[in-house]
C-alpha cells in the first residue's frame, strides 16, 4: 500500500524570501479569510510560540488573530509580518493595457 502523508505549506516555507512569495500570493487574492489562513501557516512554519515571543501577543490571541473570520488589527499585522522577517510594501497596480 503507497502512503500519501497530507501537504503542509508550513513544511517549505523555511526563508524570508520564500515567506514573502507566499504572503505576496495570498494578498493578490483580496480574500480575507486565506489570507488569515496563510499567516497561520507561516506562523506554524515559525513556530507559534516564537511569533507569539516576538510580537508580544499570547499565542491564544494568535490563533484568534489567524482565524478565517479574523479581522486583526494594522498593528497586529505588522508586528506579525516583522517577526516572520518580512515587511509590507506598497506597489502601484498595473492597469491592464487596453488592445485597440
Amino acid at each position: 500500500m503507497v502512503k500519501v502523508s497530507k501537504f503542509d505549506a508550513a513544511d517549505y516555507l523555511k526563508t524570508p524570501v520564500a515567506i514573502a512569495a507566499y504572503l505576496t500570493e495570498a494578498f493578490e487574492t483580496n480574500d480575507s479569510a486565506y489570507i488569515c489562513t496563510a499567516f497561520d501557516t507561516v506562523a506554524r512554519a515559525k513556530g507559534m510560540s516564537d511569533v507569539a515571543k516576538a510580537t508580544g501577543l499570547s499565542r491564544e490571541s494568535l490563533y484568534k488573530t489567524f482565524k478565517e473570520t479574523a479581522k486583526p488589527e494594522f498593528d497586529t499585522v505588522r508586528k506579525v509580518m516583522s517577526s516572520f522577517g518580512v515587511k509590507l510594501v506598497a506597489e502601484p497596480i498595473e492597469e491592464e493595457k487596453k488592445v485597440a
